[in-house]
C-alpha cells in the first residue's frame, strides 16, 4: 500500500446537487422545487410550527403551572465540596469560590447543608441553608452574610 494509492471509500464522498444550472444537469428548470406553489417562490415556506391552518400541534396540548418571574437563582455549593477544597482556618468569599473552581456563573451563592464538616473556616456569602449555619458554626467557623 502507498500513499499515493489511497482513496476514500466509495459513496463515503457525495457531490453537492449543483440546480439551476440547465436542463442538461437534470436539476435545471424549477430547480427541483416543482411547479407554482408556497415553496417553489423565493424567501417562501412556513414558519416552524405551522400545521397548514390546523390548530398546530403547541395550542392543542393543554398547559400546566407557570414560571415565576422573580425567582431567585443561586450558585449552589454544599458544606462537603468546602470540606475537600479549604484546609483549616480559611476565609472563603466568593472569589476563593471561583478560584477553586467550584463557582461557575457570576451569580449570589447559597451553601447548602449536604455532607460533614470538619474545618473551621470564615464563610462570606450570600445566603446559606439552615442546616449549612448549623454544621459550619458546630466545627468551630463562622458565618456571615454578605453582598453578591
Amino acid at each position: 500500500m502507498k500513499l499515493s494509492g489511497l482513496t476514500p471509500n466509495i459513496g463515503s464522498r457525495h457531490k453537492k446537487k449543483r440546480v439551476g444550472r440547465g436542463t442538461g444537469s437534470g436539476h435545471g428548470g424549477t430547480s427541483c422545487r416543482g411547479h407554482k406553489g408556497q415553496r417553489s417562490r423565493s424567501g417562501g415556506g412556513v414558519r416552524l410550527g405551522f400545521e397548514g391552518g390546523q390548530m398546530p400541534l403547541i395550542r392543542r396540548i393543554p398547559k400546566r403551572g407557570f414560571t415565576r418571574i422573580f425567582k431567585k437563582e443561586y450558585n449552589i455549593v454544599n458544606v462537603r465540596n468546602l470540606e475537600e477544597k479549604f484546609n483549616d482556618n480559611e476565609e472563603v468569599t466568593p472569589s476563593t469560590l471561583k478560584q477553586r473552581g467550584l463557582v461557575k456563573k457570576d451569580l449570589p451563592i447559597r451553601i447548602l447543608g449536604s455532607g460533614e464538616i470538619t474545618k473551621k473556616l470564615k464563610v462570606k456569602v450570600t445566603d446559606f441553608s439552615k442546616s449549612a449555619r448549623e454544621k459550619i458554626l458546630k466545627a468551630g467557623g463562622s458565618v456571615e452574610i454578605s453582598g453578591k
